[in-house]
């Protein structure tokens, strides 16, 4: 399973920051490459970025330049942070378990983050 947590509002120009809590086995095992996707009614489905079982990220072109995705191994969580948000990064964002045979399997509920003042 997967559980998103983190503030559902954040002010433009600050850093939103989720964490994704992920519980059934380690996330440094299995080749799985631990996602952040998020969905607006304007973009629909946007690929963020991975940490990868090894420890690896890669991001999407777009938006690397304000994206880090970390992990504290001993929480078994990875956590996302975009920086300098704007009214544009308003979505639900999910976490998601990835794998080169079975694309997405695991998904978390989602979380609504919302960028105003």
């Amino acid at each position: 399973q997967l559980q998103e947590s983190g503030p559902g509002l954040v002010k433009p120009s600050q850093t939103l920051s989720l964490t994704c809590t992920v519980s059934g086995g380690p996330i440094t095992t299995g080749y799985y490459y631990w996602s952040w996707i998020r969905q607006s009614p304007r973009k629909g489905l946007e690929w963020i970025g991975y940490i990868a079982y090894s420890g690896s990220t890669y991001y999407s072109p777009s938006l690397k330049s304000r994206t880090s995705i970390s992990r504290d191994t001993s929480k078994n969580q990875f956590t996302l942070q975009l920086s300098s948000v704007t009214p544009e990064d308003t979505a639900v964002y999910y976490c998601a378990r990835g794998s080169i045979q079975y694309g997405y399997d695991y998904w978390g509920q989602g979380t609504q983050v919302t960028v105003s003042s």
